[in-house]
């Protein structure tokens, strides 16, 4: 109980039905370690990913060798960790001691926190390493995480693992796609207003993030001089014109300065619902109850949620698609139009070019040449 209220203090990350839950996981220095790094200004979504990893590692831990997880952890317990999270499902068909042991595996399947039954995936294990050792590292101490037999073990069980890297969402909002779910939530509930406003600025804005879209202020909002609807005239037919500041994001700082615009239908469908929702200050995009009063600012789980509600009312696949799909979508939608990759991460605030270009190249390789020498 003490732990429990003392994750209070965390309500505006943690979700207030997951704070017993991760009570009962949880140690007294793991909460005085999350309730450090709140203080610290980590942000949100960092906080939470830390706070759910470092529950699943306890979990683990306990699981598998009956004690709390020990700081700083052993380089044998991480070697552990590999292989019973990385492992080659070959090999599991002559050796059922290979990889995870059944018993940890019923374990943490018990409480909700195993729901695979093959090896994770690399990026997943790579991730929760990351955040063990960020921990430890917020504690005081020295991990193991660099030493050459952990790298080696990681490298090689990527390698035995082979499995398929996938991604968040499986097909892309692209504009066609973005159109149709406009459509299903055109009426003129105050509901429908909101879902409109998520879904296009969302998009507009270089496909932002569910967090960014949840926690987006009014005080972001910067309204700019009307633009040329056509570049190449200037003194012609203007647009709407507003800028969004970013402030801390999964790849800028509190103090960056980095923006993105809204051009044109998006501001209007913006200044619509801020209109019709009164909001002048505080967080632009907030829940609504069934009598049609505004809550507290929607949650980045609410943005996905809404987005697969409108999916599923245009009659598509919910599971297909997911608020990723947004970012993903935009980057390919841009691809299409033949936009250059450097102006579209000038919107999208991509920082890795690779990474953006595993997008653009997609849509650019389906509507090339090279795979159509033979058709």
């Amino acid at each position: 109980m003490r732990r429990a209220e003392a994750l209070d203090a965390l309500d505006s990350v943690l979700p207030f039905d997951r704070r017993d839950f991760l009570a009962e996981l949880l140690t007294d220095d793991d909460v005085a370690t999350l309730r450090h790094l709140a203080k610290e200004g980590i942000g949100d979504n960092s906080l939470r990913a830390l706070a759910s990893d470092l529950g699943y590692l306890e979990a683990w831990c306990q699981a598998s060798a009956g004690e709390p997880l020990p700081w700083p952890a052993p380089e044998a317990l991480l070697l552990k960790f590999v292989a019973h999270h990385l492992w080659d499902r070959a090999r599991r068909e002559t050796d059922p001691a290979h990889g995870m042991p059944g018993d940890v595996t019923v374990a943490l399947k018990e409480v909700g926190l195993l729901r695979v039954d093959g090896p994770h995936a690399p990026s997943t294990v790579r991730r929760r390493l990351s955040s063990w050792s960020t921990l430890t590292k917020w504690r005081g101490l020295k991990g193991n995480f660099n030493a050459l037999g952990l790298q080696s073990a990681v490298k090689l069980a990527v390698r035995a693992s082979a499995r398929p890297r996938g991604r968040k969402s499986k097909k892309a909002v692209t504009a066609d796609i973005l159109t149709v779910l406009l459509k299903a939530c055109a009426g003129d509930r105050l509901v429908d207003v909101r879902d409109r406003a998520i879904l296009i600025t969302a998009f507009a804005s270089g496909g932002r993030r569910r967090s960014e879209i949840s926690a987006l202020r009014v005080g972001q909002i910067v309204e700019e001089e009307p633009v040329p609807t056509d570049p190449k005239a200037p003194h012609g037919e203007k647009l709407p014109c507003l800028s969004i500041r970013l402030g801390r994001t999964k790849t800028t700082q509190a103090d960056s300065d980095a923006f993105v615009l809204l051009i044109g239908r998006p501001v209007r469908v913006l200044r619509e619902w801020l209109e019709r929702a009164n909001i002048s200050e505080g967080a632009v995009f907030r829940g609504i109850d069934r009598w049609g009063n505004l809550e507290k600012r929607a949650t980045p789980q609410a943005v996905n949620l809404i987005l697969k509600r409108c999916i599923a009312e245009a009659g598509l696949d919910p599971q297909a698609f997911s608020a990723h799909g947004l970012r993903s979508g935009y980057l390919t939608e841009t691809a299409r139009r033949g936009i250059p990759l450097p102006e579209a991460m000038q919107q999208s605030q991509h920082h890795s070019v690779q990474q953006a270009s595993n997008y653009y190249n997609d849509a650019e390789r389906t509507l090339g040449r090279a795979a159509r020498v033979i058709i």
